[in-house]
């Protein structure tokens, strides 16, 4: 069963909402002129719920099957990043500094199609809560509409979710059981020196040398403490330090991010990390400070909710564009929040040929909306049919 009918035939007001909202990309929790345009569209197309406030701009909708049934979840994220757009599309972002370069606008627009076709066919028994979130990118919305209560609020049962992926092929799904992306965590390290003469480095403790030192040593978390044939990434991404060519700053500050998949190896790095930069401090004569956050959990999809999900992809693209065991990666997603609380699934739609996620040139590409949208109406219809299986 190829896309809906239904929702092919308004493809292009999908497109329209879509370079609209693209138009008004917001940061984090405060997605208030997204949110107000989503709950206009949803009282259009009369839902029966529209519950809004939520981890600040969230909205839950419920749309009401034909009889009894459990509730089943669908989510897409809202908000945008601050990068500068440099698509020069006609609808680029009206706001300097801020642009949907991660398909937010897409996935948003996705949900809306089937949102109004849910609610004008009704062909399916219980009920479906639309979930859209704010701070995907940043603030974890996700953690705090659960930390809310949508799930047990709703009833809902089970959660699914998509995310467009630019390089892979065109209306392709790809996904896998079990870990699909990976917790996320950030280290800070603050070392504390004494500065003085370039020319005197006797007199100071160099806080540059520590620093060097210890992002050496904590790749040896990775190569050394690590099991080689399970995934985890430790990467230093930045160190600041100094002023002048003639200065041996007083201190000196390191920063990077962890990705895993498990909480004993999330626990190993964190106390390697802590007796690594303790060590090279006692090393260097310099004080430090580590500051370790642990960040999004990992996204862990339910065996079962992913096979049915496959079937569901494969019912509206044909089973040679579903590739249900696409392996995992090592980005991160706040839905494994959702997926922490109720079984569901995460999967990859391809988007085809253009620039990456997070680039100032890129732009959702909006054919593939109406194969989101069929598919998040097909979950629903397949997993709760009216008038029984």
């Amino acid at each position: 069963m190829p896309v809906v009918n239904r929702i092919a035939a308004f493809a292009e007001d999908m497109t329209a909402w879509r370079r609209h909202l693209h138009t008004i990309p917001e940061l984090g929790v405060e997605c208030h002129d997204t949110a107000a345009f989503v709950a206009e569209r949803l009282r259009e197309f009369g839902v029966d719920e529209l519950h809004e406030g939520f981890a600040t701009t969230g909205l839950v909708a419920i749309i009401n099957g034909q009889g009894e049934g459990q509730t089943i979840g669908l989510r897409a994220d809202m908000d945008a990043l601050p990068i500068h757009e440099a698509t020069g599309k006609e609808y680029e972002s009206t706001r300097i500094g801020k642009m949907h370069a991660c398909g937010h606008d897409g996935h948003t627009t996705m949900l809306l199609g089937a949102a109004r076709y849910l609610a004008e066919t009704r062909n399916f028994a219980g009920r479906v809560a639309l979930i859209f979130q704010p701070a995907e990118e940043t603030g974890g919305g996700a953690e705090v509409m659960v930390e809310e209560g949508i799930m047990d609020r709703f009833d809902i049962s089970e959660v699914y979710a998509l995310h467009n992926a630019p390089g892979f092929d065109e209306g392709a799904f790809f996904t896998t059981p079990g870990p699909i992306m990976a917790a996320v965590d950030t280290f800070h390290i603050y070392i504390n020196g004494k500065g003085g003469h370039g020319a005197m480095p006797h007199e100071t403790r160099d806080p540059i040398m520590a620093a060097c030192g210890m992002a050496q040593a904590i790749q040896t978390i990775v190569s050394r403490n690590h099991v080689a044939t399970e995934d985890l990434v430790v990467s230093v991404t930045q160190i600041h330090t100094g002023s002048a060519d003639n200065v041996i700053p007083e201190t000196a500050y390191i920063n990077g991010t962890v990705r895993s998949f498990t909480s004993e190896v999330r626990a190993m790095v964190k106390r390697r990390m802590q007796q690594i930069v303790d060590g090279q401090a006692a090393s260097y004569d310099v004080g430090v400070e580590l500051v370790y956050d642990e960040g999004y959990p990992p996204t862990i999809n339910d065996a079962a909710k992913t096979d049915f999900a496959v079937a569901v992809a494969q019912d509206v693209v044909g089973e040679a564009q579903v590739h249900p065991d696409y392996g995992r990666e090592m980005g991160a997603e706040d839905f494994s929040y959702m997926l922490e609380k109720r079984p569901g699934s995460y999967l990859f739609l391809g988007a085809g040929d253009g620039a990456g996620l997070h680039h100032p040139e890129y732009d959702f590409n909006d054919e593939i909306a109406p194969l989101g949208a069929s598919f998040f109406a097909r979950i629903v219809e397949r997993a709760q049919p009216a008038g029984g299986k």
